[in-house]
């Protein structure tokens, strides 16, 4: 591969969380390391994540918040880097923090603060970040990797593949992580879109019409449920709660929403006995935007007072709105999805190290892996946790 190669001990590809974390731990156990990064700066997803604040992570983040082929891979390196870990070292670097909805912590200011700090803890002389880096080949020869950027080989004994997935492409995401895990003969789960709004199509188009309501619900998909927001879109199902559920919704299946989480199973019965001169309509926007409990009043049929409904169709109507299917037609791709579901085969990697078994010092972290976590600070702590597992390994 060409000229005078600059050495270093490890070359990671990606300048994101994961990367950035990995290339500071192993830097600061005297290893010199060469981050290459195909973006202008580094850090751009973390930079737009959590609306411009980061999610940084979540103070529940365990095992079974992941999706993957092995549910097991993830526990080691989630347990050998915690949240706790991670808290600890945005508080030394002073930035201030706050807590939201189920455990999300975000930072009080800028996401740039958390690139800030990753870039402040690669320790000057062993770590370089190098921006604007195109990779054309990565090739292996004896024991040392070569790659070529930008007509520069840089060389090194330890190839990290931190390059994330293809999920939002407008921020220069690839599936470049795959390309050079199967050259390496690395196994590949088929990538899919993750925490991405469905579409609707048929007799759910009506739905169209509430675009911009948003109300909070209990949603499934297979035997996954979460009681968060969604919010109808003019394309389908959005909001916390969907972009959840899509992780684990396949092509095909219907989900469940419940659209009033809250209420017990009989209480249009209930309210019949209370108030016989309430209607559905007048139910539902006890709670529920109007505009909503309008359509599914509508939808459901009946416009009398409860005390002249039968007690099996406000029944019916109750069991409904607590079940109420939805047949998406598929997602909104790659571009709206915050993460990628698959990728590299956690059964070609250690989980103790994230090294590729059959291709000594090829190790892959973060995004690139088949390790998904949920909508909520999740996929930064997996980032983090794989990043240092592989750099404590790169060290010993």
């Amino acid at each position: 591969m060409a000229d005078t190669p600059q050495s270093y001990d490890a070359i990671v590809l990606g300048a994101g969380a994961a990367g950035l974390m990995c290339a500071a731990i192993a830097g600061q156990r005297g290893l010199r390391v060469a981050v290459l990064e195909k973006a202008e700066k580094p850090g751009k997803k973390i930079l737009i994540s959590g609306g411009g604040r980061c999610n940084f992570t979540n103070i529940d983040a365990g095992p079974g918040n992941y999706l993957s082929a092995n549910p097991h891979f993830a526990k080691s390196a989630l347990a050998r880097y915690t949240p706790q870990d991670f808290i600890d070292l945005v508080e030394k670097h002073g930035i201030a923090w706050h807590e939201k909805t189920l455990g999300q912590l975000f930072c009080d200011g800028s996401a740039k603060q958390i690139v800030q700090m990753l870039l402040d803890e690669c320790p000057d002389g062993f770590v370089d970040v190098i921006c604007s880096a195109d990779v054309t080949a990565v090739a292996k020869d004896g024991d040392r990797f070569g790659v070529l950027a930008n007509g520069q080989v840089y060389s090194a004994p330890n190839l990290v593949i931190a390059t994330g997935g293809p999920s939002i492409p407008k921020m220069g995401a690839t599936g470049f992580a795959y390309e050079l895990a199967r050259q390496f003969g690395l196994k590949v789960v088929e990538p899919r879109p993750a925490l991405v709004p469905l579409t609707l199509g048929g007799e759910d188009v009506l739905f169209r019409e509430l675009s911009g309501v948003s109300t909070p619900v209990r949603a499934r998909a297979g035997k996954a449920s979460f009681d968060e927001a969604a919010l109808l879109t003019h394309k389908g199902l959005s909001g916390p709660a969907i972009l959840q559920v899509s992780s684990f919704w396949r092509p095909g299946e219907e989900i469940g929403i419940t659209f009033v989480p809250q209420a017990e199973t009989d209480w249009l019965l209930d309210l019949k006995r209370d108030n016989p001169r309430a209607t559905v309509r007048s139910a539902l926007r006890e709670h529920l935007p109007d505009r909503l409990a309008d359509a599914l009043a509508e939808k459901l049929g009946i416009e009398r007072e409860l005390g002249n409904v039968p007690d099996k169709a406000l029944r019916d109507a109750a069991k409904k709105l607590a079940d109420w299917r939805f047949s998406p037609t598929g997602t909104e791709g790659f571009a709206k999805a915050e993460v990628t579901i698959g990728g590299i085969s956690t059964a070609e990697l250690s989980s103790q190290t994230m090294e590729a078994r059959r291709v000594p010092g090829l190790y892959a972290i973060g995004e690139a892996v088949d390790v998904t976590g949920w909508l909520g600070g999740y996929n930064f702590q997996w980032a983090w946790a794989s990043g240092v597992a592989c750099a404590q390994a790169l060290a010993t």
